[in-house]
This record gives structure tokens, sequence and C-alpha cells, in this order.
């Protein structure tokens, strides 16, 4: 029974990483595409098919790695052994021949400042909640450590870019959206289930992780800082609990919970298309690829979440060896503990 139940998590860890960068490259082309522009390349169902060989992903899937790279290395999942391996990691990245997939700015500024060696509280856009931090959250829901370390880490590795508090909250809520779904919970419970926890967080500053990021302008203790994150989304989390209750019209999920650029509105439109699509993993990627939003990352997270529901079943089987960085992707996939 204890084989049957590691084998179960491995093969759910594998489908979520890989189906990450299947969403990523199915969302790569359609990004700045109109939903008309999209269908009319596509069909109604939107693309279903890899393209290429290897067929490529964006920044979304390159910095996933990277963190996935951090958390391999780490001695300890602490901040003092993690940051430095984070810091690493994103330099790396931002200075690779292959950063050329129209990354995010917000992360482009806030890597020239760490590689200054500015002090990554100082060097994130403090102002920013876009989306970059909770698309490369992923390999930290699929870890075997208690929650308290799993929101630190997904807090941890989101502020080093994206220092709004709703950053940090969504990619806690999206690395623990995965954990629920690779331990079984089923797609339609995620709302509720998420809501819960951002209630339950919403004056809980992890000091022993973000230092004194809190202190701006205007902000009088830590649990005014972090509480804005939490309501954000926990709005976010309202409309897609409306929009998965409501049929289905069939159209761009977006209109109904954000277009996806921005942190909570990505977790929420992902989650939309997840739930939609629960028995048809393509048809959430697809879904999330259809989209007049950010579609690589939309599509990116749906294919993390549906993933980790269904494990590496839910995909065709000769797309792992045609995605770019399936290597990369094989060797990290696995948790760690």
């Amino acid at each position: 029974m204890i084989v049957t139940v590691i084998d179960t998590s491995l093969r759910r860890a594998s489908g979520s990483f890989f189906g990450l960068a299947y969403g990523d490259a199915l969302g790569k082309p359609t990004e700045f595409l109109t939903v008309a522009e999209i269908e009319r390349r596509y069909g109604p169902a939107g693309p279903r098919e890899l393209a290429g060989d290897p067929a490529l992903v964006t920044d979304d899937t390159q910095m996933a790695l990277a963190v996935a790279w951090a958390l391999h290395d780490a001695p300890a999942f602490t901040a003092e052994a993690v940051e430095p391996l984070l810091r690493r990691r994103f330099l790396a990245w931002a200075a690779s021949p292959d950063n050329n997939r129209a990354p995010g700015m917000t992360c482009l500024r806030a890597c020239a400042e760490l590689a200054r060696g500015t002090r990554w509280q100082e060097a994130t856009v403090a102002d920013s909640k876009g989306c970059g931090a909770n698309m490369r959250v992923t390999p930290i829901g699929l870890l075997d450590v208690d929650l308290d370390t799993l929101a630190g880490l997904a807090q941890l590795q989101a502020g080093p870019t994206h220092g709004h508090p709703t950053g940090l909250a969504a990619s806690e809520l999206t690395a623990y959206a995965v954990r629920l779904l690779r331990d079984g919970a089923a797609p339609a419970d995620l709302p509720g289930l998420l809501t819960a926890r951002a209630r339950a967080q919403a004056s809980v500053y992890r000091a022993d992780w973000l230092g004194d990021l809190w202190q701006r302008p205007g902000v009088a203790t830590p649990t005014e800082f972090i509480a804005r994150g939490w309501d954000e989304c926990l709005g976010a989390l309202a409309r897609l609990d409306a929009a998965a209750a409501a049929p289905d019209d069939g159209g761009d999920p977006c209109r109904q919970t954000g277009e996806g650029w921005i942190a909570e509105e990505a977790l929420a439109t992902a989650l939309l298309c997840a739930i939609r699509h629960a028995d048809d993993p393509v048809g959430a990627l697809a879904r999330g690829a259809t989209t007049a939003g950010d579609s690589d990352s939309i599509a990116a997270l749906a294919g993390a979440f549906v993933g980790a529901a269904h494990g590496m079943a839910a995909w065709p089987a000769d797309w792992s060896t045609r995605i770019e960085y399936a290597d990369q992707l094989t060797t990290l996939a696995t948790p760690h503990d």
C-alpha cells in the first residue's frame, strides 16, 4: 500500500511539472492574439497539439526550472539556504542566451538589481503583482514539506522579483493548490479550500522568510502589509467561485476571472480552466491558451493543476520527449524531502 501511494505521488508530481511546460508551449504562440484570431488558426477548441521538435516554452517554464534547481541543490529548506540559490538561478536565467522568450520586465528589472549585490528586499519591484512569481512556483507545491515551509518557500521565491503582497499571497495559494490536487483533492473543491486558506492566513506575515520586506511608505505594520494581498486574492477567489458555479458558456474564461497578467487573476483563471475541463486535461490547456489574456501563463498553470490531479496519464505519451527541457523536467519532477 505504501509503495502504491508513493508511486501515485511521483506520477502526479511529474504530471504537474510536465503539464506546466505543455500548457506553456501551447499558449506561447497565442499569447498576444485575440480569441477570434486563435480560433481562426486552431479551430474553436484551440491548440491541442504540440508544435515543433522540440516544442518551445517561454520564460514561465524556464523560471520554474530555476526554482526547481534551487530546491534541488538546497541543503535545507530554510530562507538562509534557499535564497542564495534562487538568486544564483535567477541571475543565470537572466543572462542566458535562451532568455529570448519575451521575458517579463519585472523579473529583468529585479535581476539587474540582484546582479549588483542588492539585498533582495530592496532589489524587488515592490509594486509588482504580475503573474511572474506564481507562474514559477509549481515545484514548491510538489515538495513533501509541512504547510508552513511550503508557504514560506512560495513567498520567498516570489519576493526577490515581485514584492507586492498580492504576489506573495497568490504564489502561496498556487503552490497550495498544486499540493491539494497532488494529494487527491477534486478541482471543483479548490475555490472553497483556497478561500479557507486565504482567510486563515490573512494576518500572517512570515518574517523569518521575508525579513523587512513589509516596510513601505504608508504601511504601519507587517500585518497591514500582508493583509492587502490576501484580501485581493479573496476577491479573485470569490469571482472564481461564482464563475465555476455558473453554466459554462464556452467562451473566453478571462471575461469572468480576469486576463491573468496579474497574480491573483492568473491563479483564478487557470483554476477555472482546470475545473471546467477536469476530465479533459488537454482541453484545460487549450482553454487556457484560447484567451485574450496572458495565455501561456494561464495554460501553464492550468497544466500544473490538472497534471497534479491526474499524473502523467493526463498527457499524450509522445509529448514527454518532444517538449523543450525534457531532460531537466524528468530530473526535477521527483519531489524532494
